[in-house]
């Protein structure tokens, strides 16, 4: 019954706003608007980026949905007015974006800013937990941005942030635990760096000599790949896994993450052996049979393993490295026996 509810609630919320723009849409492509162009155009631009955001956050205004939801709907109005609009009825719309969208775009960084440094406010209040930069940011970030969005965006900004921003050094917690200071990966993550170097510089001599335009592409593109690799590693030193409460948060960088119940953890294995790759079966790191393993963390249920960008794998048998293994082992098969 209550699933029947909410989904009829949601209907009403985002169904009425949808077809408000689907019906703006026919009349732009009507008789009507050919024969009134300038009159209806101005009524189009101004339903798409007022009414219907307006409309949407009446709908959700008693609800548990965020206000800040608005704001793909706003950009929805502004991407089909785009559309539907020719350019020389756009006067109005391109008013908005040079007057309106920066002020909006502003308060929407401003809104991240400060919600991120609200969290880490809270955090410094509890010492039971540790603040968590590229957590927060997907919890921020997924109060504004459309689901699709909330990985792409955020993995761009943690890249940069722990790439170029975070330079103080992470000391560790008494329940946190590093993995890259004995798994190498650091060093070959630097030789990987190293490597797109010098092949950037050989391919951009060669692809001049056939298209300056080809050459000057891939460079970028390569510098952007050594960025994105350079923030990888560095975010690896700053993300420890850690176990609080009766969850383990087993990272990899930004790059994978999973967090385990203890009450779900059949039993710990400290083992370097690799083991045969399924869908029950999967590593923490995302360079596979690249780097090894000195842990199996094998589970009762299915649990999920979320990647780059937000891609989500199951298993069941997790294959990690961790520089202190046997005070890891210790200390969470110490939690599963209270627990049992």
């Amino acid at each position: 019954m209550n699933n029947t509810t909410t989904l009829q609630r949601n209907l009403i919320i985002f169904g009425i706003p949808l077809m408000i723009v689907c019906l703006i849409v026919l009349i732009a492509n009507s008789s009507i608007f050919q024969n009134n162009a300038n009159a209806i155009a101005i009524g189009i631009t101004f339903d798409l980026v007022l009414t219907v955001p307006l409309v949407y956050f009446l709908l959700i205004r008693k609800t548990n949905i965020p206000v800040t939801t608005v704001v793909p709907f706003l950009i929805l109005g502004i991407v089909v007015c785009s559309i539907i609009l020719p350019p020389e009825n756009q006067y109005y719309l391109n008013l908005f974006k040079t007057w309106a969208l920066p002020v909006i775009e502003l308060s929407i960084v401003s809104y991240i800013v400060y919600s991120i440094r609200k969290a880490v406010k809270q955090f410094k209040l509890n010492k039971d937990q540790s603040f968590d930069f590229f957590t927060t940011l997907k919890t921020t970030c997924s109060e504004i941005l459309p689901k699709g969005l909330v990985m792409p965006f955020v993995t761009e900004i943690a890249v940069f942030y722990y790439g170029f921003i975070y330079w103080k050094k992470r000391t560790l917690r008494e329940n946190e635990f590093s993995y890259h200071k004995k798994s190498g990966t650091i060093t070959l993550l630097i030789a990987i760096i190293f490597i797109v170097g010098i092949e950037t510089v050989t391919v951009h001599v060669l692809l001049s000599k056939w298209s300056i335009i080809a050459a000057w592409i891939f460079t970028f593109l390569s510098i952007y790949s050594g960025i994105q690799i350079f923030g990888f590693l560095k975010s690896m030193l700053k993300r420890p896994i850690s176990v609080e409460g009766n969850k383990v948060y087993l990272r990899y960088g930004i790059m994978s993450e999973t967090t385990i119940n203890i009450e779900d953890i059949v039993s710990v294995e400290i083992t370097s052996k690799d083991f045969e790759k399924s869908k029950e079966n999967r590593k923490l790191s995302i360079l596979g049979e690249l780097e090894s393993n000195n842990m199996v963390i094998r589970l009762k249920n299915e649990n999920t393993l979320t990647g780059l960008y937000g891609v989500k794998r199951t298993y069941k048998n997790l294959a990690i490295y961790v520089d202190d293994k046997l005070e890891f082992k210790n200390r969470i098969e110490g939690l599963v026996n209270q627990v049992i």
